[in-house]
Protein backbone atom coordinates (compact mmCIF):
# COMPACT_ATOMS: atom_id res chain seq x y z
CA UNK A 1 0.00 0.00 0.00
CA UNK A 2 2.74 2.31 1.17
CA UNK A 3 4.68 2.00 -2.64
CA UNK A 4 0.97 2.29 -4.11
CA UNK A 5 0.52 5.67 -2.64
CA UNK A 6 4.56 6.67 -3.19
CA UNK A 7 3.90 5.74 -6.55
CA UNK A 8 0.56 7.37 -7.09
CA UNK A 9 2.02 10.45 -5.55
CA UNK A 10 4.99 10.72 -7.44
CA UNK A 11 2.67 10.92 -10.90
CA UNK A 12 0.42 13.03 -9.53
CA UNK A 13 2.64 16.22 -8.50
CA UNK A 14 4.09 15.65 -12.03
CA UNK A 15 0.55 16.34 -13.52
CA UNK A 16 0.31 19.08 -10.84
CA UNK A 17 3.37 20.37 -11.88
CA UNK A 18 2.14 20.75 -15.77
CA UNK A 19 -2.03 22.03 -14.94
CA UNK A 20 -1.69 23.94 -11.78
CA UNK A 21 -2.45 26.96 -13.30
CA UNK A 22 -5.82 25.79 -14.13
CA UNK A 23 -6.74 24.16 -10.74
CA UNK A 24 -5.66 27.43 -9.39
CA UNK A 25 -8.04 29.52 -11.97
CA UNK A 26 -10.72 26.75 -10.79
CA UNK A 27 -10.08 27.59 -7.26
CA UNK A 28 -10.02 31.39 -7.68
CA UNK A 29 -13.40 31.43 -9.55
CA UNK A 30 -15.36 29.47 -6.79
CA UNK A 31 -14.30 33.22 -4.78
CA UNK A 32 -15.41 34.97 -7.41
CA UNK A 33 -18.84 32.66 -7.63
CA UNK A 34 -19.12 33.36 -3.64
CA UNK A 35 -18.35 36.98 -4.19
CA UNK A 36 -21.09 37.58 -6.79
CA UNK A 37 -23.86 35.73 -4.69
CA UNK A 38 -22.74 38.37 -1.64
CA UNK A 39 -23.24 41.51 -4.04
CA UNK A 40 -26.24 40.20 -5.15
CA UNK A 41 -27.82 39.66 -1.51
CA UNK A 42 -27.42 43.88 -1.20
CA UNK A 43 -29.41 44.13 -4.01
CA UNK A 44 -32.56 41.82 -2.70
CA UNK A 45 -35.61 43.06 -1.86
CA UNK A 46 -37.69 40.70 0.46
CA UNK A 47 -41.33 40.77 -1.31
CA UNK A 48 -44.17 38.08 -1.56
CA UNK A 49 -43.37 34.27 -2.26
CA UNK A 50 -44.10 33.57 -6.14
CA UNK A 51 -46.64 31.30 -7.25
CA UNK A 52 -44.54 28.24 -8.08
CA UNK A 53 -46.12 24.49 -9.03
CA UNK A 54 -43.15 22.73 -6.83
CA UNK A 55 -44.54 24.56 -3.51
CA UNK A 56 -48.50 23.00 -4.11
CA UNK A 57 -47.52 19.91 -5.01
CA UNK A 58 -44.39 19.51 -2.57
CA UNK A 59 -45.22 19.73 1.25
CA UNK A 60 -43.18 22.27 3.01
CA UNK A 61 -40.22 20.50 5.12
CA UNK A 62 -39.79 24.28 7.74
CA UNK A 63 -36.87 25.68 8.89
CA UNK A 64 -36.30 22.42 11.80
CA UNK A 65 -36.18 19.85 8.59
CA UNK A 66 -34.21 21.94 6.43
CA UNK A 67 -30.80 20.20 7.29
CA UNK A 68 -32.20 17.02 5.41
CA UNK A 69 -31.19 18.75 1.81
CA UNK A 70 -28.03 19.96 3.19
CA UNK A 71 -27.37 16.80 4.55
CA UNK A 72 -27.79 14.85 1.24
CA UNK A 73 -25.25 17.38 -0.52
CA UNK A 74 -22.97 16.86 1.39
CA UNK A 75 -22.87 13.58 1.53
CA UNK A 76 -22.76 13.68 -2.45
CA UNK A 77 -19.70 15.74 -2.19
CA UNK A 78 -17.64 14.12 0.40
CA UNK A 79 -18.19 10.61 -2.11
CA UNK A 80 -17.60 12.24 -4.99
CA UNK A 81 -14.35 13.57 -3.32
CA UNK A 82 -12.83 10.94 -2.02
CA UNK A 83 -13.69 8.60 -4.88
CA UNK A 84 -11.15 11.43 -6.73
CA UNK A 85 -8.34 9.96 -4.56
CA UNK A 86 -9.43 6.43 -4.45
CA UNK A 87 -5.92 5.54 -7.09
CA UNK A 88 -3.73 6.12 -3.91
CA UNK A 89 -5.19 3.48 -2.54
CA UNK A 90 -6.86 0.90 -5.03
CA UNK A 91 -5.35 -0.96 -7.31
CA UNK A 92 -7.55 -0.17 -10.05
CA UNK A 93 -5.96 3.06 -11.14
CA UNK A 94 -8.24 4.10 -13.96
CA UNK A 95 -8.52 8.17 -13.24
CA UNK A 96 -5.95 10.46 -12.45
CA UNK A 97 -7.10 12.84 -9.65
CA UNK A 98 -5.46 16.15 -10.98
CA UNK A 99 -7.19 15.69 -14.70
CA UNK A 100 -10.74 15.02 -12.94
CA UNK A 101 -10.38 18.19 -11.07
CA UNK A 102 -9.25 20.04 -13.95
CA UNK A 103 -12.46 18.78 -15.72
CA UNK A 104 -14.76 18.98 -12.62
CA UNK A 105 -13.77 22.90 -12.39
CA UNK A 106 -14.09 23.75 -16.18
CA UNK A 107 -17.44 22.26 -15.26
CA UNK A 108 -18.35 24.20 -12.88
CA UNK A 109 -16.71 27.59 -13.80
CA UNK A 110 -18.70 27.31 -17.22
CA UNK A 111 -22.06 26.75 -15.19
CA UNK A 112 -21.18 29.23 -12.40
CA UNK A 113 -20.21 32.26 -15.11
CA UNK A 114 -24.19 31.78 -16.48
CA UNK A 115 -25.47 31.59 -13.31
CA UNK A 116 -24.03 34.67 -12.20
CA UNK A 117 -25.05 36.31 -15.42
CA UNK A 118 -28.64 35.06 -14.92
CA UNK A 119 -29.35 35.92 -11.22
CA UNK A 120 -27.73 39.29 -11.70
CA UNK A 121 -30.38 40.41 -14.74
CA UNK A 122 -33.36 39.50 -12.43
CA UNK A 123 -33.63 39.90 -8.79
CA UNK A 124 -36.66 38.00 -7.22
CA UNK A 125 -37.96 37.58 -3.77
CA UNK A 126 -35.87 34.78 -2.50
CA UNK A 127 -38.82 32.20 -0.91
CA UNK A 128 -36.47 30.77 1.88
CA UNK A 129 -37.13 31.99 5.61
CA UNK A 130 -34.42 34.14 6.16
CA UNK A 131 -35.25 35.60 2.77
CA UNK A 132 -38.73 37.09 3.42
CA UNK A 133 -40.37 40.04 4.56
CA UNK A 134 -40.01 40.86 8.47
CA UNK A 135 -36.51 38.87 8.48
CA UNK A 136 -33.42 40.84 9.87
CA UNK A 137 -31.07 39.02 6.82
CA UNK A 138 -33.16 39.43 4.10
CA UNK A 139 -31.95 42.81 3.23
CA UNK A 140 -28.07 43.80 3.87
CA UNK A 141 -27.04 47.29 4.99
CA UNK A 142 -24.64 48.94 3.10
CA UNK A 143 -20.75 47.56 3.73
CA UNK A 144 -18.78 50.14 5.57
CA UNK A 145 -15.59 48.99 4.00
CA UNK A 146 -13.80 46.93 0.97
CA UNK A 147 -12.92 44.25 3.50
CA UNK A 148 -16.70 43.75 4.55
CA UNK A 149 -17.73 42.69 0.56
CA UNK A 150 -14.25 41.02 -0.18
CA UNK A 151 -14.45 38.98 2.23
CA UNK A 152 -18.02 37.51 2.25
CA UNK A 153 -19.00 36.97 5.66
CA UNK A 154 -17.83 32.85 5.28
CA UNK A 155 -19.39 30.82 6.01
CA UNK A 156 -21.96 32.91 7.12
CA UNK A 157 -22.72 34.86 4.31
CA UNK A 158 -22.95 31.97 2.00
CA UNK A 159 -25.45 29.91 4.43
CA UNK A 160 -27.80 32.51 5.12
CA UNK A 161 -27.65 34.12 1.22
CA UNK A 162 -30.39 35.87 -0.55
CA UNK A 163 -31.17 36.75 -4.28
CA UNK A 164 -28.94 34.55 -5.89
CA UNK A 165 -31.67 31.76 -7.26
CA UNK A 166 -31.92 31.42 -10.76
CA UNK A 167 -30.03 28.77 -10.88
CA UNK A 168 -29.76 26.57 -7.94
CA UNK A 169 -25.66 26.33 -7.23
CA UNK A 170 -26.52 22.76 -5.40
CA UNK A 171 -27.88 21.71 -8.33
CA UNK A 172 -24.64 22.44 -10.48
CA UNK A 173 -22.03 20.80 -8.06
CA UNK A 174 -24.34 17.96 -7.90
CA UNK A 175 -25.11 17.73 -11.62
CA UNK A 176 -21.33 17.89 -12.27
CA UNK A 177 -20.29 15.07 -10.15
CA UNK A 178 -22.84 13.13 -11.19
CA UNK A 179 -21.58 13.49 -14.77
CA UNK A 180 -18.30 13.47 -13.94
CA UNK A 181 -18.52 9.91 -11.95
CA UNK A 182 -21.10 8.93 -15.40
CA UNK A 183 -18.34 8.98 -17.47
CA UNK A 184 -15.35 8.12 -15.57
CA UNK A 185 -16.69 5.45 -12.82
CA UNK A 186 -17.03 2.00 -13.25
CA UNK A 187 -19.80 0.69 -10.67
CA UNK A 188 -22.95 1.12 -12.85
CA UNK A 189 -25.00 0.57 -9.22
CA UNK A 190 -23.41 3.63 -8.10
CA UNK A 191 -24.04 5.58 -11.46
CA UNK A 192 -27.41 4.55 -10.70
CA UNK A 193 -27.81 5.53 -6.91
CA UNK A 194 -25.91 8.95 -7.99
CA UNK A 195 -28.73 9.59 -10.63
CA UNK A 196 -31.35 8.66 -7.91
CA UNK A 197 -30.16 11.09 -5.11
CA UNK A 198 -29.56 14.17 -7.69
CA UNK A 199 -33.65 13.48 -8.60
CA UNK A 200 -34.46 13.11 -4.49
CA UNK A 201 -32.00 16.45 -3.89
CA UNK A 202 -34.17 18.41 -6.55
CA UNK A 203 -37.48 17.78 -4.89
CA UNK A 204 -35.99 18.74 -1.37
CA UNK A 205 -34.48 22.01 -2.17
CA UNK A 206 -37.60 22.82 -3.30
CA UNK A 207 -39.37 21.42 0.36
CA UNK A 208 -37.01 23.04 2.36
CA UNK A 209 -37.97 26.25 0.19
CA UNK A 210 -34.55 27.55 -0.50
CA UNK A 211 -35.46 27.87 -4.20
CA UNK A 212 -38.13 28.10 -6.63
CA UNK A 213 -38.35 24.88 -9.13
CA UNK A 214 -37.74 27.30 -12.08
CA UNK A 215 -33.86 27.30 -10.06
CA UNK A 216 -33.95 23.63 -10.16
CA UNK A 217 -35.49 22.83 -13.86
CA UNK A 218 -33.24 25.05 -15.38
CA UNK A 219 -29.87 23.96 -13.35
CA UNK A 220 -31.05 20.17 -15.14
CA UNK A 221 -31.01 21.45 -18.74
CA UNK A 222 -28.36 24.01 -18.51
CA UNK A 223 -25.21 22.19 -16.32
CA UNK A 224 -26.21 19.04 -18.34
CA UNK A 225 -25.69 20.79 -21.65
CA UNK A 226 -22.21 22.93 -20.29
CA UNK A 227 -21.08 19.76 -19.70
CA UNK A 228 -21.84 17.76 -22.45
CA UNK A 229 -20.09 20.58 -24.83
CA UNK A 230 -17.30 21.42 -22.85
CA UNK A 231 -16.14 17.89 -22.60
CA UNK A 232 -16.38 18.25 -26.01
CA UNK A 233 -13.59 20.57 -26.14
CA UNK A 234 -11.01 18.99 -23.41
CA UNK A 235 -8.86 16.83 -24.60
CA UNK A 236 -9.28 12.76 -23.68
CA UNK A 237 -8.35 11.49 -20.53
CA UNK A 238 -5.37 9.22 -21.47
CA UNK A 239 -5.39 5.80 -21.04
CA UNK A 240 -3.60 4.90 -17.79
CA UNK A 241 -2.27 1.99 -19.30
CA UNK A 242 -0.64 2.92 -22.43
CA UNK A 243 3.15 3.70 -22.46
CA UNK A 244 3.18 6.23 -25.02
CA UNK A 245 1.06 8.91 -22.75
CA UNK A 246 3.33 8.61 -20.28
CA UNK A 247 4.27 12.25 -18.54
CA UNK A 248 7.94 13.11 -19.95
CA UNK A 249 11.24 12.37 -17.83
CA UNK A 250 13.50 14.40 -17.02
CA UNK A 251 16.90 14.74 -18.86
CA UNK A 252 18.97 13.25 -16.59
CA UNK A 253 16.62 10.31 -15.93
CA UNK A 254 16.70 9.65 -19.89
CA UNK A 255 20.09 9.25 -19.19
CA UNK A 256 19.85 6.09 -17.14
CA UNK A 257 17.84 3.49 -18.98
CA UNK A 258 17.25 1.57 -15.32
CA UNK A 259 16.02 5.48 -14.25
CA UNK A 260 14.02 5.44 -16.84
CA UNK A 261 12.40 2.32 -16.93
CA UNK A 262 11.56 2.82 -12.84
CA UNK A 263 10.18 6.21 -13.47
CA UNK A 264 7.85 4.59 -16.62
CA UNK A 265 6.19 2.29 -13.95
CA UNK A 266 5.87 5.10 -10.96
CA UNK A 267 4.11 6.99 -13.30
CA UNK A 268 2.22 4.74 -14.68
CA UNK A 269 1.19 3.80 -10.99
CA UNK A 270 2.03 0.32 -11.24
CA UNK A 271 4.79 -1.81 -9.71
CA UNK A 272 3.74 -5.00 -11.44
CA UNK A 273 5.58 -6.74 -14.74
CA UNK A 274 4.12 -4.28 -17.62
CA UNK A 275 2.95 -8.19 -19.00
CA UNK A 276 0.27 -8.17 -16.19
CA UNK A 277 -1.44 -5.01 -17.44
CA UNK A 278 -4.94 -4.95 -18.55
CA UNK A 279 -6.94 -2.39 -20.58
CA UNK A 280 -9.00 0.00 -18.35
CA UNK A 281 -10.76 2.45 -21.49
CA UNK A 282 -12.18 2.15 -24.38
CA UNK A 283 -10.76 3.72 -27.24
CA UNK A 284 -12.65 7.59 -26.52
CA UNK A 285 -10.86 7.67 -22.84
CA UNK A 286 -14.11 7.01 -21.35
CA UNK A 287 -14.02 4.11 -18.55
CA UNK A 288 -15.47 0.55 -18.85
CA UNK A 289 -18.05 -0.77 -16.27
CA UNK A 290 -16.67 -3.38 -14.24
CA UNK A 291 -20.00 -5.54 -15.62
CA UNK A 292 -18.25 -5.33 -19.50
CA UNK A 293 -14.71 -5.01 -18.58
CA UNK A 294 -13.83 -8.77 -19.33
CA UNK A 295 -14.54 -7.96 -22.97
CA UNK A 296 -11.85 -5.56 -23.12
CA UNK A 297 -9.43 -8.67 -22.38
CA UNK A 298 -11.02 -10.85 -24.12
CA UNK A 299 -10.43 -8.04 -27.45
CA UNK A 300 -7.02 -7.86 -26.29
CA UNK A 301 -6.02 -11.62 -26.13
CA UNK A 302 -7.31 -11.74 -29.82
CA UNK A 303 -10.69 -13.72 -28.38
Amino acid sequence: LWKRVCAETTTEINLLVENWKYLLAGLVFQYIHGLAARGVHYLHRPGPTLQDLGFFILPELGQERAYISESLFTVIFLSFFLWTFHPFIFKTKKIYTVLIWCRVLSFLVASQALRIATFYSTQLPGPNYHCREGSPLATLPRPKSVSEVLLINFPHGVIYGCGDLIFSSHMIFTLVFVNTYQRYGTRRCIKQLGWALTVIQSFLIVASRKHYTVDVVVAWYTVNLVVFFVEKKLPEMPDRTAATLLLPLSTKDNKDGRNKEENHKLLNGNSVDPSDWRQRTQANGKILEDGHAHHADSAKNGA
